[in-house]
């Protein structure tokens, strides 16, 4: 059933940035590795925050995301263009989810699930004991060991 850890189904993918890098680098490595998120650590790997597509977007030209949920929305993407210039160059920490969601390496698949369904994350980066980044779990990992019985279930 769930008695599978984190650390049994985590991706070791230590892919992340330190808290001073750019945003502009952040784009760069999200597009080079083909994520939409990463997790933002200290030089000794301690987890510090989180920072996503949404959030650079959000941070380019505030509100925008939640405009685009209302039906008398008309983008105008000169404005948001405009505004993901200005912030190319000022370091992820100022854009970042300070107390991103994480788990523990030992905490239960279980417990994984329903954090990554509860928040409706892409993304959940699992530390040790000192908070220092060891591995991701991505929801379409857990969906896909899931399918293919690596996790099971009771119905």
């Amino acid at each position: 059933m769930f008695t599978l850890k984190a650390k049994e189904i985590m991706e070791r993918d230590l892919t992340s940035l330190m808290e001073d890098e750019k945003v502009e680098r952040f784009i760069t490595v999200c597009r080079r590795h083909n994520l939409s998120a990463l997790p933002i650590v200290t030089s000794d790997f301690r987890l510090v925050g989180y920072l996503s597509e949404s959030g650079i977007i959000d941070a380019s030209l505030p509100g925008y995301l939640k405009l685009m949920e209302t039906t008398s929305f008309i983008p105008d993407s000169h404005q948001f263009f405009n505004g993901l210039k200005k912030i190319l160059d000022r370091p992820v920490s100022d854009f970042m989810i300070k107390k991103p969601f994480k788990v523990y390496f030992d905490d239960t698949v279980l417990h994984v699930a329903d954090v990554i369904i509860k928040n409706k994350l892409k993304v959940l980066p699992v530390v040790d004991d000192n908070e220092r980044l060891v591995g991701v779990i991505r929801r379409i990992g857990l969906l896909s060991r899931t399918l293919t019985g690596e996790i099971e279930y009771e119905a």
